[in-house]
């Protein structure tokens, strides 16, 4: 998300951490913290049903039991680096025990193009190395984005398989005008009056914010809408069929196309007497349509593999 973290409730509506957002240095990080928290909470209220219809565990930045009470995710990624992640659902986690990522969920807000494109490129980089670690379970990668976003950025993000949710900076705007704030600056804005914004928001009640956020929803309902079928469907999968095929034979080379030819043209294919193991392939096929496809040379590396996904 946004460079600072936020505080979530674990049950209901997530409230957001006013003291988080007055550390703030200048008016412009506060109101982007504030846009980028009730952003966090929009995902949040929609992920979490999804992830407790099927029985997985939503992490967001809050204390957790079983990181010693940090706020931070960090998901190590399959070179064995560790990146901060907003939102991450678990199949088998709990607040004291850390399961196996089934989805990873980024939030970020951008006020001007000039930095959204580096902020596109660093949310892939980071999801989809931590995707690949866990590539078996196919997991579902998904960004929440507000601001002045391009459209190559977005298409970038989709191409990759990204599910996208878009605010454009007039959304923003319309949404918190409800409540009587005006949330458009520039970069030669006084900070006096953005000042000014920040503290009519401290004075929001909850019900107020909670307009804000409707709004937000509607305005984006139809992506939401996808965003969570998307999920959805994605935390639904499960195992369908497994197959598997032996591969014996033996290795033969040949100068020409001809000599080739001939060999094959000779081969008693009802005989398997003289051939020796050469691998195993096993393809995994899910009910959402999508597969795996994986190969073993030795026996045992294969039953690792299938005891450890049977267990996941």
């Amino acid at each position: 998300m946004e460079e600072q973290e936020t505080s979530c409730a674990l049950e209901g509506r997530v409230p957001l951490d006013r003291g988080l957002i007055k550390m703030a240095n200048s008016p412009t990080h506060r109101f982007g913290q504030i846009i980028g928290d009730l952003l966090e909470q929009a995902t949040v209220e929609t992920v979490r049903p999804i992830a407790q219809k099927h029985h997985m565990y939503l992490d967001f930045i809050h204390p957790r039991p079983t990181r010693d009470g940090k706020r931070k995710i960090h998901v190590e990624d399959i070179l064995g680096n560790f990146h901060d992640l907003d939102l991450v659902v678990e199949e088998g986690g709990s607040e004291e025990v850390i399961g196996r990522p089934r989805a990873f969920i980024e939030v970020a807000w951008r006020r001007y193009t000039k930095h959204s494109k580096n902020k596109a490129q660093e949310i892939s980089s980071a999801v989809l190395s931590c995707a690949r670690k866990y590539a078996d379970d196919a997991p579902f990668t998904g960004t929440v984005l507000a601001g002045e976003f391009t459209e190559n950025s977005l298409q970038q993000l989709r191409s990759q398989g990204f599910v996208v949710v878009h605010f454009s900076l007039q959304s923003i705007v319309d949404a918190f005008k409800t409540v009587g704030i005006d949330a458009y600056w520039e970069e030669d804005t006084p900070d006096e009056k953005i000042e000014e914004q920040v503290k009519r928001f401290d004075l929001l009640t909850d019900l107020e914010i909670e307009t804000i956020k409707h709004c937000l929803f509607q305005e984006e309902k139809e992506s939401f809408e996808i965003f969570a079928k998307v999920l959805d469907q994605s935390l639904d999968r499960h195992v369908s069929n497994v197959s598997i095929t032996s591969l014996w034979g033996s290795n033969k080379s040949f100068e020409t196309i001809q000599d080739a030819r001939d060999y094959i043209e000779s081969m008693n294919l009802d005989a398997s007497d003289g051939y020796d193991f050469i691998r195993f392939e096993i393809r995994i096929e899910y009910s959402n349509g999508s597969r795996t496809t994986m190969e073993f040379t030795d026996r045992y590396d294969a039953l690792r593999k299938l005891a450890l996904m049977d267990n996941d």
